[in-house]
């Protein structure tokens, strides 16, 4: 790989893009990025001093501060910091200044795997592969409580559901950069598909443009 190869997928929450991102990221040896773990770090940054979400001011200094080397998957990875990080997401200064941070990311070689909501629209717009990965509600829901339950925890299916569909509707809905699929993107479902199935189907799409790259 000459110049920096990026591939791009979004899709909504639960539906295993994050799993995705990572195998393709390893097998193909790129630089990995979770968007939405940015957007987590500034919602945890207003959380830890205790500066209400609704503050865009502070908001945008956090933003400024994240460092993309340095996310915590462990910290960031809360319920709580996530439904925090969906109402900071819907600032337009706060986008602009994380996508500015998430597009030198993608530009570093060799190239990078950058998962969220918005990377094949807006992210990466030019990106060598886009892909979105989606899968219905229920499903997306069973699997959130499969694994709070892996770790020990306890959970109401109703409520995860709701919680999965209001989530959905404020990523799909806000006017600035809102969830969905990129023209060109491959669309995987993977409602009815195990993680090997979607890797494998991903994997097919990205050896095609990399055998006809080599060609060119």
């Amino acid at each position: 790989m000459t110049s920096p190869f990026t591939i791009a997928i979004d899709g909504p929450a639960g539906a295993g893009k994050g799993t995705l991102a990572r195998r393709l990221a390893d097998h193909y040896r790129l630089n990995l990025l979770d968007t939405g773990l940015t957007y987590r770090a500034v919602a945890h940054a207003l959380l830890q001093v205790g500066l209400p979400l609704d503050n865009v001011s502070a908001a945008e200094t956090a933003a400024r501060q994240v460092d993309l080397t340095k996310l915590d998957r462990a910290v960031l990875s809360a319920h709580a910091v996530g439904e925090a990080a969906s109402k900071v997401a819907v600032f337009p200064t706060v986008r602009r200044i994380l996508v500015e941070k998430q597009r030198d990311f993608a530009r570093t070689p060799p190239g990078a795997v950058l998962d969220g909501r918005d990377i094949g629209t807006v992210v990466c717009p030019d990106a060598d592969i886009k892909l979105y990965v989606t899968a219905s509600a229920e499903v997306r829901a069973r699997r959130r409580l499969a694994e709070i339950e892996s770790i020990g925890g306890t959970a109401d299916f109703a409520e995860i559901l709701a919680d999965i569909v209001r989530r959905d509707e404020r990523d799909m809905g806000r006017a600035d950069s809102p969830l969905k699929p990129a023209a060109e993107a491959h669309l995987l479902d993977t409602s009815e598909m195990a993680i090997e199935a979607a890797f494998l189907a991903a994997m097919a799409v990205v050896d095609d443009v990399l055998a006809r790259r080599n060609k060119a």
